[in-house]
């Protein structure tokens, strides 16, 4: 699996000096993310994703984070229509907090809220919702992003928790995706983990029931479950191919 390419291009802080006068437009267009083929995920998101998308982990040691495959080659999302459209019922949290993101302090503890100034619908035409109020306050479409983002880091917070608790049982194992592309060629996609079943099955019942109290069970099926839809991905593919 190609590393998870940055869709912020120029991330910046928001200030009333800088961004006094701008406003945000922001529409269904997700062309932004038109080259990647992995996004990262929150472990409450499983059960909306397992529909449509592959869930996986990605990273190594303790940096290790769910991720939904969105396309079985580097810089290809078969997600988008042509339009930049997305092309399913659930889009990752991830995606939707675009153009917005926190910065962390260096210990962590301290979060300013940034903007990607390089965003399409980023204007000073007044298209859209406004930053900042006349009286120079930040508007309530920003406060509203501000509690999106922070709920966003509480449920990044406890996925990092569901992770060390598969990590620590021992569960994951590398695994590749192939695929046979519409020219007889083939295409493999690595550097993601799955859960191994008979791992799983392996465990204690002291450990299931530990598992199974964080809600950490119920996640490790849902991930098993959602494997299957890398065939979905190839017919996605496939289509792609051939109306291309």
């Amino acid at each position: 699996m190609a590393t998870q390419l940055l869709i912020y291009e120029n991330a910046v802080p928001i200030t009333r000096t800088r961004h006094g006068a701008w406003s945000v437009e922001v529409g269904a267009d997700y062309r932004f993310c038109r080259d990647i083929n992995s996004v990262p995920l929150m472990a409450i998101e499983f059960p909306q994703v397992v529909r449509d998308y592959p869930v996986v982990f990605a990273g190594s040691g303790e940096q290790i984070m769910p991720a939904v495959i969105v396309g079985l080659r580097g810089n290809e999302n078969l997600f988008l229509t042509r339009e930049g459209q997305w092309d399913a019922d659930y889009i990752p949290a991830f995606l939707r907090r675009y153009p917005f993101v926190f910065s962390a302090s260096a210990d962590g503890t301290k979060f300013t809220l940034c903007i990607d100034e390089s965003f399409a619908g980023f204007n000073q035409s007044g298209k859209g919702a406004r930053l900042f109020d006349d009286k120079g306050k930040p508007t309530a479409y920003v406060e509203n992003v501000m509690k999106f983002l922070q709920e966003y880091q509480t449920q990044f917070r406890v996925t990092q928790a569901f992770c060390r608790q598969v990590r620590e049982l021992g569960l994951l194992e590398p695994m590749q995706a192939e695929v046979t592309l519409a020219s007889g060629g083939r295409s493999a996609l690595t550097g993601f983990l799955t859960v191994n079943r008979e791992k799983l099955k392996g465990l204690s019942g002291e450990q299931l029931v530990a598992l199974a109290k964080t809600d950490g069970l119920e996640l490790v099926f849902l991930h098993l479950q959602s494997l299957r839809n890398f065939e979905r991905l190839k017919n996605r593919l496939a289509a792609t191919a051939k109306a291309a």
